[in-house]
């Protein structure tokens, strides 16, 4: 049974860790494990993105267990982006052609070959494009550098990083080599601690240098931007303010008197009190999660009668909450306040969400790449240091491609965007990368190399993530 945790890239795993200390892609392997020793047939196991915190070296370990399994007498059907694994699908699926209200169709399905054949899939166009395979890196020069010295904490080797300010730094390695202690439990809480004032545990060093160039830092992380309806890309961003602004100024509002928080489903006056304003009911349900039903008065609209008879443009404040943010982008273009922040959201690939979507129902990648939009629309001194976790989860892509456009967004402007990532799309357009290892856990900790995309390269006898970079850059 230890074997099979091997076979599924988990060999850094301690017998003793803690469930709830556990990845979903780790929770997932393990469960994956299990079925490996059960010798069942005639099973069919569905699993989405099991390759989530996976290295590409062990991207190769988890199909053959994937082999494994379908050889045996199963059907497996995965959910995935990554093009190694889609590459050794037997039969592909490949929906679209975009996302939300724009996607659902089936584009192209069947062998490899006829995927990369079709001319209405992004994917077979991906797969085929040899033009992406090259080094994208802006590679920019940095003279201000933050210096982490003696970082010990649990598998790190007393080791000193160098990190330099105002670039985009992607941090490499197996799983369990370190990544998330040196980012997030180190750095992010030391200078968590420096900069704001907090009190929290940061990962065991001796020194942070370097700090006093910034004026915060900032985890870009998964959790959701609201815990009910009432929470909503167009407030969490902002825009929401301009739009109900806009609806007070219209001659019917104004001859009435009604004021910006008319427009408002989250205080009285305009807002269906029924639901008082989220459109949907909560229903208590012994012993299982609540759920949310629509509203019988408002059908789900939000707004009573009086403020739904207000039109701009021939659409109720209810419509353009409706509206997705790509439709919305358009419908606003003539007020730069709005369609502003709801084309960055666009061109980070949210177009197909809608302005009112419940914040409940939004998946962790988008979640993150919403407070992204909205850190982006933010005015900036240009002394943040982001530090994001694997943000191209859940990402097609021509997705990654929009992603990183915002990212190096945030870096023009000054600011430091450190990532953990295994995606070769992201590490090819890094300005500088620490790649930690050599193993995970025990045999991990140590930083076996760093420096630019092309400095990298130099040391494919020490490092894994060179090698696979080599061969991603070479189409092997």
């Amino acid at each position: 049974r230890l074997r099979f945790l091997l076979q599924v890239g988990l060999s850094y795993l301690t017998l003793n860790r803690r469930g709830d200390t556990l990845s979903g892609g780790e929770s997932q392997r393990i469960r994956l494990a299990a079925q490996l020793g059960s010798n069942l047939r005639g099973v069919c196991y569905i699993l989405d993105e099991p390759t989530i915190g996976l290295h590409p070296r062990d991207n190769q370990m988890l199909i053959n267990t994937l082999k494994k399994l379908r050889d045996s007498g199963n059907s497996v059907v995965v959910v995935e982006h990554d093009e190694a694994t889609i590459s050794e699908g037997d039969f592909i699926i490949d929906l679209g052609p975009g996302g939300g209200i724009h996607g659902g169709e089936v584009v192209a399905a069947g062998p490899i070959e006829k995927i990369k054949n079709s001319p209405a899939s992004v994917t077979g166009r991906l797969l085929t494009d040899r033009s992406r395979r090259k080094i994208t890196s802006r590679e920019r020069v940095s003279n201000r550098w933050l210096k982490v010295i003696g970082a010990r904490e649990h598998n790190l080797k007393n080791i000193d990083v160098d990190i330099p300010l105002g670039t985009l730094i992607c941090v490499t390695g197996v799983s369990g080599s370190g990544k998330s202690t040196l980012l997030k439990e180190t750095i992010f809480k030391g200078l968590k601690n420096r900069l704001h004032g907090a009190k929290e545990r940061a990962g065991a060093h001796i020194d942070i240098k370097g700090w006093e160039y910034l004026d915060r830092v900032l985890e870009v992380d998964h959790s959701p931007i609201g815990r009910t309806p009432r929470s909503t890309p167009a407030t969490y961003v902002g825009f929401y303010d301009d739009i109900r602004r806009l609806f007070s100024l219209i001659p019917e509002a104004r001859m009435r008197g009604y004021k910006p928080g008319r427009f408002s489903f989250n205080v009285p006056g305009g807002r269906c009190e029924a639901c008082a304003g989220q459109g949907k009911i909560r229903v208590e349900m012994n012993l299982l999660p609540d759920v949310y039903v629509e509203c019988e008065v408002c059908e789900g609209k939000r707004f009573n009668e009086e403020t739904l008879s207000i039109n701009y443009k021939g659409k109720s404040i209810s419509d353009v909450l409706n509206l997705s943010i790509k439709e919305a982008a358009e419908f606003f273009a003539s007020v730069p306040s709005i369609s502003r922040p709801l084309q960055i959201l666009t061109d980070m690939g949210l177009g197909y969400l809608t302005l009112g979507q419940p914040s409940p129902t939004l998946s962790g990648g988008e979640a993150q790449r919403i407070k992204l939009a909205y850190e982006f629309c933010r005015p900036s001194r240009g002394k943040t240091f982001y530090i994001l976790d694997e943000p191209t989860t859940g990402l097609h892509s021509a997705d990654i491609e929009k992603l990183l456009g915002i990212l190096q967004g945030l870096v023009d402007k000054g600011n430091t965007v450190a990532i953990i990532e295994h995606n070769l799309d992201v590490i090819r357009a890094a300005d500088y990368i620490i790649d930690l290892g050599p193993e995970g856990g025990e045999e991990g900790g140590y930083i076996v190399a760093r420096g630019s995309p092309r400095e990298i390269l130099k040391q494919t006898q020490r490092s894994y993530t060179a090698r696979f970079l080599q061969n991603y850059l070479e189409g092997r």
